[in-house]
């Protein structure tokens, strides 16, 4: 009986270390930028960057990086897309001012999207990520 017990808690850790390694890989994505674009009051020049987020439920803090630095911070919202995207991308609403402004960031073969809600939000045209 106790070795029951002990295979019962052995699978159930490795579950609970294989759904957090999971929650942790889905956190990660990739963005490329085409054109500079704003990003909470920030202007991103064009390449690519890796987003990181974390939270609690849809709402989520993302932070952009540029190789090992930050290079911006903003709230998001974590959206349910109908079907999975066909590649990264970046979803981009112009300001007032003209400035491209980051709306959204897709990833390809996911479900879900990031849709900022901090400063530069909102949706319009989209620019495909490399």
């Amino acid at each position: 009986m106790k070795s029951v017990n002990a295979i019962c808690k052995n699978v159930f850790a490795a579950a609970l270390v294989l759904m957090a390694v999971s929650a942790w890989a889905e956190s990660k994505g990739s963005l490329g930028l085409q054109h500079p674009t704003n990003v909470a009051g920030k202007t991103l020049a064009t390449g690519d960057y890796t987003v990181r987020w974390d939270g609690k439920g849809d709402q989520v803090d993302v932070k952009i990086y540029k190789g090992k630095n930050v290079v911006a911070s903003v709230p998001a919202q974590i959206i349910q897309l109908s079907s999975p995207a066909g590649a990264n991308s970046a979803v981009v609403s112009n300001e007032s001012s003209g400035t491209p402004s980051l709306a959204e960031i897709r990833f390809s073969g996911k479900k879900m999207a990031l849709r900022i809600t901090g400063d530069g939000g909102g949706t319009s045209s989209s620019g495909a990520a490399k």
